[in-house]
């Protein structure tokens, strides 16, 4: 029962972890896209298009 319990504790664990790994990377990948669009724009007004 005990060695149960620990399996699914171990499975819950590893889950979450994945989850928030991949909940990351797409916030990472969100964050980058604005920088980007900031960098564009930061490049058009300093050509003075703004």
């Amino acid at each position: 029962m005990k060695r149960l319990i620990a399996l699914m504790l171990l499975t819950l664990f590893s889950t979450a972890t994945l989850t928030a790994c991949n909940t990351m990377a797409g916030a990472g990948e969100d964050v980058q896209k604005v920088g980007e669009k900031v960098e564009d724009k930061a490049e058009d007004c300093k050509d003075g298009k703004c």
